[in-house]
């Protein structure tokens, strides 16, 4: 003889327990990759930081310059023109290259200028990456700009 299993409430509250508990990991699990890849802040004090923005985008804007940036065969290439699209050899570069995601890829190239562009070897996986530069020109004026490189093979 068989018997017959009944489904009862102890069985409900298993399947129940079961069902949230995964969601609950899995939340937990994916807030936790989340906040422990995010880059960080931009600015230490975002209101600080917006009381001079207009004056120091009309000075960027002022040099009239136009910036691309690119990665073929292990070189990254950092172009910097003016208006006329002459070079533009810039007293001082910082550059952070990175990932948009996290901070673990993240370099500082070491950039040359060629004569025409600013060049540093770079081999970069698949995907997007962020370059982020100041620039400063020979007159003293700070140059900021995020460039997006996408890199496919």
């Amino acid at each position: 003889m068989t018997r017959e299993r009944k489904f009862t409430g102890k069985h409900m509250a298993i399947v129940f327990v079961g069902a949230f508990g995964v969601i609950i990991t899995v939340n937990l699990v994916m807030a936790y990759s989340a906040v422990s890849t995010f880059p960080g802040l931009e600015v230490k004090n975002s209101y600080v930081a917006s009381q001079k923005f207009d004056e120091r985008r009309a000075a960027q804007e002022a040099l009239g310059w136009t910036v691309s940036a690119q990665q073929t065969d292990g070189v990254l290439t950092l172009e910097i023109t003016d208006e006329a699209g002459a070079p533009v050899e810039v007293r001082e570069l910082d550059v952070l290259l990175g990932r948009p995601t996290h901070v673990k890829q993240d370099s500082e190239p070491a950039f040359v200028f060629n004569g025409s562009a600013y060049v540093a070897p770079a081999e970069l996986d698949d995907g997007n990456w962020d370059l982020r530069m100041v620039a400063t020109a020979e007159d003293g004026t700070e140059y900021r700009q995020r460039l997006k490189v996408r890199v496919s093979r």
